[in-house]
């Protein structure tokens, strides 16, 4: 069996120790990860977290679904993880554009997945979404191309989230059909757009501020696919990240009925630390 073929959802390994925000917050970033391989006979989606080996406060997550066959899929999947984790130890957070950051990583990931394409004779695809956080702005950016998603959550709702690039995204945009029936959609695992593809479309990187509280979530369709934004709102604000993780985990399962795909998803719970002096019950009033 091949180990990561089931992950229990997980402390990560420490994320960087509290950093000043230029405007005066203190951040405090907590992260758990879930990787199941559902019902599939094997694990094509792979994740990462990874701390910046020089400067604390600079995370970056990343999630790939792989797709093509017994090998390709996990192949592709696994270039997305090498390739970010590459790019992202020669990034020098104080200098180097974060946008450009992100599109290298997306476009050095389709294009190495193209050679892997040629060089085996499979057709190996991936989606991905990754998020980078310079908790020292309170700003994250992020990327993606295929069906995994982005949320951030704020005091309990849904702020954001990315947009599919699928066929049924586009009935949706069309006002064709309701999210609720994209879901269920017989054609809903039809890709629009892949790393891997003869050619990949040029997509902006997206960012946003955050706020302390904020809970970001990165997840495969082995996980969103069952359930509403209304769903994931609860789970994020009444668990914390471990919890939530092994909850969602464990409720796309029981939906799935024996047929799920694989799951993968991370979350992160960005909190704000007490500056020197003050007290914990400023802190918890604030």
């Amino acid at each position: 069996m091949d180990p990561t073929d089931h992950y229990p959802p997980s402390r990560l390994p420490p994320l960087p120790t509290p950093v000043q925000h230029r405007a005066g917050t203190r951040w405090r970033l907590s992260a758990a990860s879930g990787l199941h391989k559902g019902d599939r006979p094997y694990q094509q989606d792979q994740l990462r977290v990874i701390a910046h080996p020089r400067v604390q406060g600079c995370v970056l997550a990343v999630i790939a679904d792989g797709m093509g066959g017994k090998s390709g899929g996990r192949k592709a999947a696994d270039q997305v993880m090498l390739t970010a984790q590459q790019l992202f130890e020669r990034y020098h957070p104080d200098s180097d554009d974060p946008h450009a950051l992100l599109q290298q990583i997306v476009q050095e990931s389709h294009s190495m997945i193209r050679l892997t394409a040629l060089s085996t004779e499979q057709e190996p695809h991936s989606t991905i979404v990754c998020a980078l956080f310079h908790a020292d702005e309170g700003r994250c950016y992020w990327s993606h191309v295929g069906d995994s998603r982005l949320y951030i959550f704020r005091n309990g709702r849904l702020l954001l989230r990315t947009t599919d690039d699928s066929y049924v995204q586009t009935l949706v945009d069309k006002g064709e059909i309701t999210e609720a029936k994209a879901r269920n959609h017989p054609m809903s695992n039809v890709l629009t757009c892949s790393l891997g593809m003869s050619e990949l479309p040029s997509k902006p990187v997206e960012e946003s501020s955050l706020m302390p509280g904020d809970v970001l979530m990165l997840c495969s369709d082995g996980v969103w696919h069952y359930f509403t934004d209304q769903d994931l709102e609860i789970a994020t604000s009444k668990l914390q990240p471990r919890e939530c993780c092994q909850y969602l985990i464990d409720k796309a399962r029981t939906r799935a009925g024996g047929r799920g795909d694989n799951l993968s998803l991370i979350v992160i719970e960005l909190a704000r630390l007490p500056a020197p002096g003050e007290t914990s019950s400023a802190s918890s009033g604030a």
